[in-house]
This record gives structure tokens, C-alpha cells and sequence, in this order.
């Protein structure tokens, strides 16, 4: 059999496996969540650091190189030495006098690895140079570059001029290198003798730089205040970003940037007035976050499987004793109350079980209980109708005397004798069916009336009008006789001062066949009027409640007490009442109305047929 999707099997896996995965999820998230924001953290943290440590390298680098140009400015024998040879004609104190100068000059050049030319340059125009490789090679432009006017246009302060592919000076020295100077200046008037420029090996500069990175993609600019690129260590020297439009520190501070596309680091160096910047692309950052959450989807598809294997054991462990369970039950149904059902399952489950099985055995018990009552009672039943005078072999007799007294042309006693024959044979019929027509039971109304009426000689007299499209509606059998007998017996007899008149009619009124019986006999008491039909509207809603009975309710509840009267008169119109409730239900059945000394009138509300039934 297909299970469907309201099955306990589907809507517990369902239940489970969503419980899980949302569980799983929600967890992965925050999972990711955090571990996205710790890995920039650590990032942001280790380039902050990072760049500190570059910017701190820096100064004292250049704190060294500013160092090696104040010994040479405060060298006064090579300044002595620049001023005499100026100024003396003699060839030989020339001569001498440039050697010392170079060799204080290759003192200070094999000071430091890093050095690769120191030149001094004099008012007087004058060159004094140590370098490596290429010594006195000198551009004699030199006065019109760049370099140069800066170094004139400077007061004394250090001048960096950054990193260049080659020599400024030196047009044979084509390796880059770290250039800067400053002016000489006679220590004892203080005034500008020349200048000096010392080129460097940038690699101290650039190992700094690589510190900075922290992706193959990292890239670091070194940029003055005027936005100019000191260094870099990108390889394409010719294209770089605009430096006016990124985030630059205003004091000894480290700004970080991350609301673009890369991560910005930025720190100024105290020396130079440089500002470091440090560009790193978002992907390599998210590089780990990336490894991390494709670890994390790889765990979650485990997480998933595993949760679906796991909530489909739970609901299987679940459904199946109760699907066992539910089969028990559809046998006991189909009437097999001889099984029973076996798990071993959850507590409750457990004891539902045992409930049941405890429930089918007590149930086969009773029924074992009720048919054997049930034979016995037949029986007794049987034994009885053969004590008993047979229906038939009575109205059979009847008949006899009633042709009996015909030939003896006794009509009056005749026509009782008969009515009473016709009686018998209805109300003896009940194999047939327990319904039948209105007209057959006016026409044993009328039996009976013949009779009543020869009784009373006269006291009492019938009217019926009945339209003839109601003849063939259907209503329990022995309907009206009940009825009648009850305003015979209880209204029109005791009548003295007047004849007794009993009329049968039916109206609609709505939506309802009314069949109305009433007499002008001496009426019922207010009390038992009461009585009568409060016993007609509990019996109705007695009825309308049976099929919610429970089986722990108790049974066999006392009704109230009832007025003596009450119980001789309103058997018959009770036992009328519940038939016809039975058969249309509890909004029909006799509705009772009565007034002293003017009469009683009992309706019979039943529903009006259909058309073409």
C-alpha cells in the first residue's frame, strides 16, 4: 500500500530530518559567520602589525642614512680640505688635497654594505666621488636635472629622492638605486660650500616593502606628500593607483580600510614624511574563507546524509509498531478479535499496545458474553410464542364468528367483529416492515373507530381530511392509533354535557408535514402537559446522543420519577415519539398542545417528501 503524506512514517521523517537540518544549518552559518570575522580580524591584525614593523624598519634605515650625511657635514677636515682646494692654485696641494677628500669619502663608502656611490659636488664645481665600479664617470648636465634643483632649493634638510632605475649622476650605472642628499655647509660661517648625494642599494628598502605583503597579489607604495612614488613593489613601476583618493594617516597612527574591493593598510614614516601603503585584494584574503567554506559544505552534505539516515531509523522505529497496530485494529473491524499485537518499542507505545490487546480481549469476552445471553433469550423468547395463542388462528377466528353472525344478519356486531379482525391482521404483520403509509393507517384508524363509535353509541364521532398527495408518505407503523386511542380513552369518554368530536388533518408549515389529531375532550393538566413534554424532548436528545455513549459511562441512569397518570398516558405517545425520531431525526416527532375543558391537539412533524420519491 502507498503510504501517503499524512502517514506518522512521512510526517515524522519530515518532521526530523527538517528539525535537523535547520539545526545544521543554522549552525553552519554561524559557524561560517565567525570564522569569517576571525580570519579578517587576524588579517587586519597581522597587516596592521605588519606595516608598523615596516615603517619602524624605515626609520631606522633612514635614521642610518641621515646619520652618514651629518658625519660627512660635520667632517671638518674634508670641508677644510673642499674650501683649500678651491681656493689654492697649486697644483700638487690640488692633488693632494682631492685624495684625502676621496679617501674620507671611501672611509665613509666601506662604513656600510649597502653604499654604492658617495659624490660631493662644490660651488666652485668641483667633484668628489667614491663609487663602485665606475669612478669619476659624472654627468655634467647634472646642473640642470631635477635632483639637483631640489637639493639647491632644500635648507639643509635631508632630501630623499627615492627609489631610481639608475644613477642620477652616473649615466654608466643603470642598477636601481636609493638615492638622497643634502647640502655642505661651512661649519664655521654656516655658509653653502656644495652639495652631497649618497646612492644606496634599495634592497633594504624593498625587503621592508615585502614585509608589508601578506598575499602573492599584495602590492606596497611608498608615496611622499605631494603623492609622488618614492617605492613600490609592484613590477609594473608605470601604473599605479591614485593615491589622492586613498586614506592617508595624519599622525603617528595606522589606518585600515576595508570597505572597498582590497584591504588598505596606510602608516607614515617620522623621517621622511613618507606614507606606506599597503593594497591586498579581497579574493586573497577570502582565500582561507573560501578553503574554510568549502570545508564547511563538504561537512554539511556529511551532516546530511547522516541526518536523513538518522531520521529515517527514528520514524521507522516509531511508525511500525503503530502501523502494526493499525492493521491489529482494522481486523478487529472486520470482526477478528483473536489477534494481537506484539513490539517492543517506546514506553508509551509499550503500554498503548498492551491497552489495546487488553481492550480486544475484554471485548471477545463480552461478545462471547452477549451472544450466549442473547441465545438464551431467544430461546425463552421461542418458548414462550408456544404458549401463546397464535395471531393468525385469532383473526382467522374472527372472521368465522363475523360470517357467523352475517347469516344471522347481525350487521352492527358484525362490522365491530370485523373491524377487530383487521386490526389483529395489521398489527400481527411486523415481518413485513416496521414502516408503512399514512393510508394504511387511516384505514386502521377507522377500523378502530368503528368500533370505538358502536362502543359509545354515538358519543363519539371522526372527521378526516387528508389530501390525497399525502396518502403515500411513509412513517413508522402504528403511528396514529397510539394517538388516537390516548384522546379517546383520556379526552373524548370522560365527556358527558357534549358529543366528542376527533379530527385528522395534515398541513405544511415549514418545510414540514404536519399530521394533526385533535379532540374537544376534557384536556390534560398543566402539570402532567409539562411532564408529557419535557419526556418527549429528553427522549429526543437521549437519542441524538446515543451514538457518543461511552463504554466508561455509567448505565442504567434513573430517570426522574413520574406522575402515575403520566405513566399510564404517555407510554403509547413516547414509544410513537422515539420511532419517529429514529427515522427522521431529532428536529421531528409529536409536539403536544392542550387546554382544560377545550381539548388536545398532538401534531406528528415529519419532513415532506421529496419530489418524485
Amino acid at each position: 500500500m502507498k503510504r501517503g503524506f499524512n502517514s506518522i512514517h512521512n510526517r515524522l521523517f519530515l518532521l526530523f530530518i527538517t528539525s535537523m537540518l535547520v539545526l545544521v544549518l543554522l549552525v553552519s552559518v554561524l559557524y561560517y559567520q565567525k570564522t569569517t570575522q576571525i580570519i579578517h580580524s587576524k588579517i587586519s591584525d597581522l597587516a596592521q602589525k605588519n606595516i608598523s614593523q615596516t615603517v619602524g624598519l624605515f626609520d631606522l634605515l633612514l635614521q642610518g642614512y641621515d646619520s652618514i650625511t651629518k658625519s660627512l657635514n660635520s667632517n671638518y677636515e674634508m670641508l677644510r680640505l673642499i674650501q683649500d682646494r678651491d681656493t689654492n692654485p697649486d697644483v700638487t696641494a690640488s692633488i693632494f688635497n682631492e685624495r684625502t677628500i676621496t679617501n674620507i669619502l671611501g672611509a665613509i663608502y666601506y662604513s656600510r654594505d649597502d653604499i654604492i656611490g658617495i659624490h660631493v659636488i662644490t660651488n666652485a664645481g668641483k667633484n668628489y666621488n667614491y663609487e663602485r665600479g665606475f669612478d669619476s664617470v659624472i654627468n655634467m648636465n647634472y646642473s640642470s636635472a631635477d635632483w639637483y634643483q631640489k637639493l639647491q632649493d632644500s635648507s639643509g634638510e635631508m632630501v630623499w629622492l627615492g627609489l631610481v632605475q639608475g644613477s642620477v649622476i652616473n649615466q654608466f650605472q643603470r642598477d636601481p638605486l636609493f638615492v638622497f642628499g643634502r647640502k655642505l655647509y661651512d661649519l664655521t660661517d654656516h655658509r653653502v660650500i656644495g652639495i652631497m648625494l649618497i646612492e644606496t642599494n634599495p634592497q633594504p628598502i624593498l625587503a621592508a616593502l615585502s614585509n608589508v605583503t601578506i598575499s602573492p597579489n599584495s602590492r606596497v607604495y611608498i608615496v611622499d606628500r605631494e603623492n609622488r612614488l618614492i617605492a613600490t613593489t609592484a613590477e609594473d613601476k608605470t601604473t599605479f593607483p591614485s593615491f589622492s583618493g586613498l586614506p592617508r594617516p595624519q599622525q603617528n597612527e595606522i589606518i585600515i580600510d576595508d570597505q572597498t574591493d582590497q584591504l588598505i593598510v596606510a602608516a607614515k614614516a617620522k623621517m621622511s614624511d613618507w606614507t606606506v601603503f599597503g593594497l591586498t585584494p579581497k579574493d586573497d584574503i577570502n582565500a582561507e574563507v573560501v578553503k574554510t567554506r568549502e570545508y564547511l559544505y563538504v561537512v554539511i552534505v556529511v551532516l546530511i546524509i547522516l541526518s536523513t539516515a538518522l531520521a529515517s531509523l527514528i520514524s521507522q522505529n516509531i511508525a511500525s509498531p503503530l502501523k502494526l497496530l493499525i492493521r491489529e485494529m482494522k481486523q478487529v473491524e472486520m470482526g477478528n478479535f483473536k489477534g494481537s499485537v506484539t513490539v517492543k518499542s517506546f514506553e508509551e507505545i509499550n503500554s498503548l499496545v498492551s491497552s489495546f490487546n487488553r481492550m480486544v480481549n475484554r471485548m471477545d469476552e463480552l461478545i462471547e458474553r452477549i451472544t450466549l445471553a442473547s441465545m438464551s433469550e431467544k430461546n425463552a423468547e421461542l418458548q414462550a410464542l408456544q404458549s401463546q395463542v397464535n395471531p393468525h388462528f385469532l383473526y382467522n377466528t374472527l372472521d368465522m364468528i363475523y360470517w357467523m353472525l352475517d347469516e344471522r344478519e347481525n350487521d352492527r356486531l358484525g362490522k365491530v367483529i370485523l373491524a377487530l379482525s383487521h386490526m389483529f391482521r395489521y398489527s400481527s404483520d411486523w415481518q413485513e416492515a416496521s414502516k408503512t403509509t399514512l393510508q394504511q393507517e387511516l384505514d386502521q384508524m377507522r377500523h378502530y373507530m368503528t368500533i370505538i363509535e358502536n362502543r359509545l353509541e354515538g358519543r363519539v364521532s371522526t372527521e378526516i381530511h387528508i389530501d390525497p398527495e399525502w396518502l403515500d408518505v411513509v412513517l413508522p407503523k402504528m403511528t396514529l392509533q397510539p394517538i388516537i386511542e390516548n384522546a379517546v380513552k383520556y379526552g373524548l369518554e370522560p365527556l358527558r354535557e357534549q358529543p366528542g368530536l376527533l379530527r385528522v388533518f395534515a398541513e405544511v408549515h415549514e418545510q414540514e408535514l404536519h399530521i394533526i389529531i385533535s379532540d374537544n375532550g376534557v384536556g390534560i393538566e398543566e402539570n402532567l402537559l409539562h411532564q408529557m413534554q419535557e419526556r418527549l424532548e429528553e427522549d429526543a436528545r437521549m437519542i441524538g446522543d446515543s451514538y457518543a455513549y461511552k463504554a466508561d459511562e455509567p448505565r442504567g441512569e434513573a430517570k426522574p420519577a413520574l406522575d402515575s397518570k403520566m405513566t399510564r398516558r404517555g407510554i403509547g405517545l413516547t414509544n410513537v415519539h422515539r420511532r419517529i425520531v429514529l427515522l427522521f431525526g431529532e428536529a421531528y416527532g409529536l409536539r403536544i398542545a392542550s387546554k382544560q375543558e377545550v381539548g388536545t391537539t398532538v401534531i406528528i412533524a415529519m419532513p415532506l417528501p421529496r419530489k418524485g420519491v
